[in-house]
């Protein structure tokens, strides 16, 4: 029972750091899951012993399995069950498990014309166009990327991306929340 306990009680910092990751505050999560604010609070201290209800309402609304919150064991199966996350009308489809670190995520942008609004944060992003045309401001730049093409940037200098045409664009990101880099490692090729 003790190992139950241990896992139970590490399943706290885990929804802190998922919500943290996600930038949502506890309003906004309770406005999300119907869980309150002192709830949600109480859950993430460890003062409140999480029940399944709670736990499924945290995991739809995280868009992870259960299994990430309460850090279960693994099965054995290596692979990743995607679930795609909605956000300001684009798909983020998660490509990794992990909470903390280096994210991966396809993410689909529909063919919309948002107004341009820059945001700015904590982290480090790559983006490779997959398929279309990807329009990128970054701080005073009006970029437009093509399929094949990347950009890597601070996410502390403004940034917002959209489709750049009335056709949607697909594209790999990738994000570390406290400014990790992707190392890409080459290897030459002896001839």
């Amino acid at each position: 029972m003790a190992n139950i306990d241990e896992m139970l009680a590490r399943v706290g910092p885990r929804l802190r750091a998922i919500r943290k990751q996600r930038g949502a505050t506890l309003v906004e999560v309770a406005a999300g899951t119907g869980i309150s604010v002192s709830t949600l609070s109480r859950l993430e201290a460890g003062h409140r012993r999480p029940t399944l209800e709670l736990l499924l309402r945290l995991a739809q609304a995280y868009g992870v399995q259960i299994d990430e919150l309460v850090g279960a064991p693994p099965t054995g199966d290596p692979r990743i069950h995607l679930r795609p996350v909605q956000h300001k009308g684009m798909t983020f489809i998660p490509l990794t498990r992990r909470t903390g670190g280096l994210q991966a995520h396809k993410v689909i942008i529909p063919a919309q014309r948002r107004t341009p609004e820059q945001k700015s944060h904590e982290g480090y992003e790559w983006m490779y166009v997959l398929g279309g045309r990807l329009r990128l401001l970054l701080g005073d730049q009006d970029l437009v990327l093509t399929e094949g093409e990347a950009a890597e940037f601070d996410t502390q200098v403004p940034h917002w991306f959209d489709s750049a045409d009335p056709t949607p664009v697909e594209v790999l990101i990738l994000f570390g929340r406290q400014g990790e880099r992707a190392h890409l490692r080459t290897r030459s090729v002896l001839r």
